[in-house]
């Protein structure tokens, strides 16, 4: 069985106002994918986006599933944007110009 490393591994999950946070043991060769894989047995009452993300980064960096993580790491779960950005951006820009 591969050793655990002292520290861990951070599993961050956000929404608007919510935020779920979660500390696994950093195994040798433990990878994104093989927490996602694990995510629902540790923590079965996130949102159903954590268990699907639409991409995975490591400080804030995008990562596949085969990322080796190591101890101290934080892997951010992302959700897609409900809206596009600059969408609404020009909308509340075209609502300012309009009154």
């Amino acid at each position: 069985m591969p050793m655990a490393e002292a520290g861990g591994v951070e599993v961050i999950y956000a929404e608007a106002g919510r935020a779920w946070r979660l500390r696994l043991p950093a195994t040798e060769g433990l990878t994104a994918g093989d927490v996602l894989a694990s995510l629902r047995e540790h923590a079965p009452s996130w949102p159903e986006a954590a268990h699907a993300p639409v991409a995975m980064a490591v400080f804030g960096r995008e990562v596949g599933r085969e990322t080796v993580l190591r101890a101290g790491d934080r892997l951010e779960l992302l959700r897609a944007l409900p809206t596009d950005p600059k969408l609404a951006r020009r909308a509340r820009a075209g609502a300012g110009r309009q009154g």
